[in-house]
């Protein structure tokens, strides 16, 4: 399971193993058992008691490294049927709703449960998810997806369409990832708290047009749109430069909060300028 980081690798722990060219494998370290690789096979017995960061050898003499999985590492690696959210775009979600320890935090649309994992990660042990999926297949892989990086006790399965209700209220934050968002903003107010978070990702401009309609209709303001490019260089000194790829255009980013606000007209006038104002970063 993902554990608190420590010194030593340990049973039941998470661990990486980067091999030649960066190649890597991420497995669950187990008392007797072994991983098979097409460099040779690395005994968990040899791998449990050593230092994090050590350099250990196949049976071939294959040189791997031994590690603890970064977030980002586990969430790239996970099993899945659609296309997850990048770390990325979680990232710059989990700061900019301010997710952390104790918070309850709903979610709709879990599919394969990368962001599930992201938000039980940040609430906690003392915070709880609720998450929100229509498919039974998807949220069987989900919850598979939980319980291996030991998570799962964090959230709360529902197997339901979020068009019906949602029986859980007074959210800190709510995320939402499903194609038609616009259709269930109602839903998603009644379930936050005043002056809760919302977000939610389209790839199209069109949703994001339809989405800050229905956003200022059901009284949210502070709304924002952004996306999130990702560069990386070759982390070589003598010959630093942008890789061959990039992460470029993952979806639009949708940012708002649940107000309340006096019927005074001045107060409607305003909350309409409110509503219309961006950070702009």
């Amino acid at each position: 399971m993902l554990q608190p980081y420590s010194s030593y690798a340990r049973a039941g722990d998470l661990a990486e193993l980067v091999g030649l060219r960066h190649k890597h494998f991420i497995l669950t370290l187990q008392e007797g058992a072994e991983f098979q690789t097409h460099r040779g096979v690395l005994k968990h017995d040899d791998l449990i008691g050593k230092p994090w960061g050590s350099q250990v050898f196949s049976h071939l003499g294959a040189p791997f490294f031994l590690l603890q999985p970064s977030l980002a590492d586990l969430l790239i690696d996970l099993p899945r049927t659609t296309q997850i959210l990048y770390p990325k775009d979680i990232g710059f979600i989990l700061v900019t709703m301010g997710i952390g320890p104790g918070q309850h935090v709903i979610e709709a649309g879990t599919g394969s449960g990368s962001m599930t994992i992201a938000l039980a990660y940040a609430v906690g042990p003392e915070g709880h998810v609720t998450t929100y999926e229509v498919r039974q297949d998807m949220q069987n892989l989900a919850r598979k997806n939980l319980e291996r990086v030991g998570l799962a006790s964090r959230v709360d399965f529902k197997l339901r369409d979020i068009q019906d209700g949602l029986d859980k209220t007074d959210a800190d934050a709510f995320f939402l990832d499903v194609q038609n968002p616009y259709d269930f903003i109602a839903q998603v107010r009644t379930a936050l708290k005043p002056g809760g978070f919302f977000c939610t990702l389209v790839p199209t401009f069109n949703q994001v047009e339809k989405t800050l309609h229905a956003l200022r209709h059901n009284k949210f303001a502070f709304l924002e749109v952004c996306e999130i490019l990702l560069r990386y260089y070759k982390a070589e000194p003598s010959r630093l430069r942008p890789t061959d790829r990039m992460v470029a255009h993952t979806g639009f980013l949708i940012f708002g909060r649940r107000i309340e606000f006096s019927e005074d007209a001045r107060a409607k006038e305003l909350i309409e300028e409110i509503g219309a104002e961006t950070k702009g970063y």
